[in-house]
C-alpha cells in the first residue's frame, strides 16, 4: 500500500519563504526602486531639519516608504501571480491558504524593516539625526503598525479588482494621491478643512503615530487616538481584503 506523506505546515512554510525571498532578490531592481524613494527624499529634505526637526522628516520618509510597499510593491505582485495563476498552483498541492499568505507578508515585514533601518542609518549620517534607543526601538515596532496599514489597503485593492493592469493604475493613483495631498495638508497649503481631513487620513495618523513614537517623551493622548486609528484602519482593510480576495483572476 503506498503512502501519502503529507509536510507540516512550518516545513512548507519556510519552502515557500525561501522561493519568495529569491523571487524578491531576482527582482532586485523593484527591490531598489522601492527602498531608494524615501532614501531621496530624506537626503534631500536635509536642508528641512533645522525648520520642521529631525523626527517630522524621519516619520515622514518612513510613512512614504511604507505606502511604496504596500501599495506599490505587495498590491502589484500579488495582482500579477493571481493573473500569472502562481496562487491556483500552489493550491492544487498540500498548501493552506493562510500559508501562502503568510509567507507573502513575512517578506513585505522583512522590506518594512530593511527599509525603516536604512532610513534610520541615513538620518543619522547624512542628516546629522539622532534619536534615543527608546525612540529606534518604538519606531521599529510602529512602523509595523503602519506597514499593517498600507498592506490591508493593498490587499483590499487587489481583493476588490481582479484586472493587474487595474489595480496597477488604482494603486499608482492612490499613491499619488496619499503622498501629494498628505504631504501638501501637512504643510498647511490646502486649507483648514482639508487639513484636518489629512491629519485623520491613513497617511496622517501613520505619519504621526511614527513621529510620536520616535520622541517618545512627546506623547500625548492626541497620538495615543491616532494609534487607535490606525490600529482601526488596518483591521477595516485586513477584513475587507479577506473577504474580497479571490484566487483566480477569471
Amino acid at each position: 500500500m503506498l503512502e501519502t506523506s503529507i509536510p507540516k505546515n512550518s516545513a512548507v512554510l519556510a519552502a515557500l519563504l525561501r522561493a519568495d525571498f529569491t523571487i524578491l532578490w531576482r527582482n532586485r531592481r523593484s527591490l531598489r526602486l522601492v527602498l531608494l524613494l524615501p532614501l531621496i527624499i530624506l537626503f534631500s529634505w536635509k536642508g528641512l531639519v533645522d525648520k520642521l526637526g529631525g523626527v517630522f522628516v524621519l516619520s515622514s520618509c518612513i510613512t512614504i516608504g511604507l505606502t511604496s510597499i504596500g501599495l506599490m510593491g505587495y498590491t502589484n505582485s500579488i495582482a500579477r501571480d493571481r493573473d500569472r495563476g502562481v496562487f491556483q498552483r500552489l493550491r492544487v498541492g498540500p498548501v493552506s491558504a493562510w500559508t501562502i499568505m503568510t509567507s507573502r507578508l513575512l517578506v513585505q515585514v522583512a522590506m518594512i524593516l530593511l527599509m525603516t533601518i536604512l532610513i534610520f542609518i541615513g538620518g543619522y549620517f547624512v542628516d546629522h539625526i539622532q534619536l534615543s534607543p527608546a525612540g529606534y526601538v518604538a519606531g521599529l515596532l510602529l512602523a509595523m503598525l503602519g506597514g499593517a496599514v498600507y498592506l490591508g489597503m493593498g490587499q483590499a485593492i487587489v481583493g476588490r479588482i481582479k484586472n493587474p493592469d487595474t489595480v496597477n493604475s488604482t494603486t499608482r493613483l492612490v499613491y499619488f494621491v496619499f503622498i501629494m495631498i498628505g504631504m501638501f495638508g501637512e504643510f498647511g497649503m490646502l486649507g483648514e478643512i482639508l487639513g484636518k481631513v489629512v491629519v485623520w487620513s491613513p497617511y496622517g495618523v501613520v505619519r504621526r503615530v511614527l513621529a510620536s513614537s520616535l520622541a517618545p517623551a512627546t506623547w500625548t493622548i492626541e497620538n495615543t487616538y491616532a494609534l487607535l486609528a490606525s490600529a482601526g484602519y488596518a483591521a477595516v482593510f485586513i477584513v475587507l481584503g479577506v473577504k474580497w480576495f479571490k484566487w483566480e483572476s477569471k
